[in-house]
């Protein structure tokens, strides 16, 4: 079997084929260069990008592939969640092509995509926990099988990524700040400023950044005369300083939360063997490193996509529509682009 997934919920426009062998047969992305002046994703261009470069991606997809769309099992999309220009754009393009060429149409969502991602890669078995962090999202879930999440925890304000991205903005360092800040910091001394670890010792799963963020902003203001964030004065070495202890920060904190959600998934499931980490968060050494001293502790694996896989991708929606397909699920045609759509069903956003 073949899946074509398309990818439209962000700022990449991406295409992959993947077949039932777990072999990706082609990857294509295109990443959005427009949004840098801005220092973040404007919606509205990310769209208008999407619904300007989708064909030539998707075309480019299947001519890796060396397959036509006659070939495909099925086409798979993000339908959600994300910016509903962009996956109105991407949902709308897999449909045309399934009618046309009376292919099954899957709707997939982005979140459950990324969390997908590593069974393509490696052998892991559901159920697992996953620690599904990016620039829209921070979530410690079980996940236990296809279209099957139970939330321990989230993020109550920033997402780990988007809090990355707003440190870099503050220190007037490129977008996206993610790796900008990953680089930095390796060239800087985590110890040089005292910054806050939210929820830490607290108990359950949830998640916050807000706090951090300001701390850092204010940590900033002093670097300036009028106590303005954008008139700091701040040399290269200051700025990989601030990096190293913010992403620390960042790191201890998401390794203190999941402390918790390990010990909710042991509970339940003492025989399950890994704990994944997903999403763009998830290309960041630093974190990888802090996991696989976490999980050692607690006689789990630690599974990750490559890390060219972790950001948003084709791939990931190809091998989710697979997996979908697999299990014999499909979408009909009249699906709606869903602007928010929770990995569990129980939750309300």
């Amino acid at each position: 079997m073949l899946v074509l997934g398309i990818e439209s919920s962000c700022d990449e426009t991406a295409a992959a084929v993947v077949d039932d062998n777990k072999q990706l047969l082609s990857s294509v992305v295109y990443s959005q260069s427009e949004h840098q002046v801005f220092g973040g994703v404007v919606p509205e261009i990310a769209a208008r990008a999407h619904l300007e470069k989708a064909p030539a991606v998707i075309q480019k997809a299947l001519d890796k592939a060396n397959v036509c769309f006659q070939d495909l099992s099925a086409v798979a999309a993000s339908a959600g969640p994300g910016l509903i220009g962009g996956v109105i754009v991407g949902v709308m393009m897999a449909k045309a092509i399934a009618a046309v060429h009376h292919l099954p149409f899957i709707a997939i969502n982005h979140l459950e995509a990324h969390a997908l991602t590593v069974r393509l890669t490696e052998e892991v078995d559901f159920p697992y926990l996953l620690l599904l962090t990016s620039g829209g999202h921070c979530q410690i879930l079980i996940a236990e099988g296809i279209g099957r999440f139970t939330k321990l925890g989230e993020t109550l304000d920033d997402a780990a990524g988007e809090a990355f991205d707003k440190a870099a903005k503050m220190m007037g360092i490129d977008y996206p700040g993610g790796p900008e800040i990953e680089r930095y910091a390796l060239k800087g001394d985590p110890q040089r400023f005292e910054l806050p670890r939210p929820m830490v010792g607290k108990p359950g799963c949830d998640l916050s950044f807000s706090g951090l963020k300001t701390a850092l902003r204010w940590t900033i203001e002093s670097f300036s005369a009028d106590g303005q964030v954008e008139h700091a004065q701040l040399t290269e070495q200051d700025k990989a300083d601030l990096c190293a202890c913010f992403q620390n920060a960042v790191l201890q904190t998401l390794c203190s939360r999941l402390k918790n959600g390990i010990k909710i998934f042991k509970k339940k499931y003492p025989e399950a063997k890994h704990l994944v980490v997903a999403g763009g968060v998830a290309a960041n050494k630093a974190l990888r490193q802090d996991l696989e001293s976490l999980v050692k502790k607690y006689k789990l694996t630690l599974a990750a996509a490559p890390i060219n896989l972790c950001t948003d991708n084709g791939a990931m929606v190809a091998w989710a529509g697979m997996e979908h397909l697999q299990a014999g699920l499909s979408d009909p045609l009249d699906f709606s682009p869903r602007p928010r759509w929770p990995l569990d069903p129980s939750c309300k956003k």
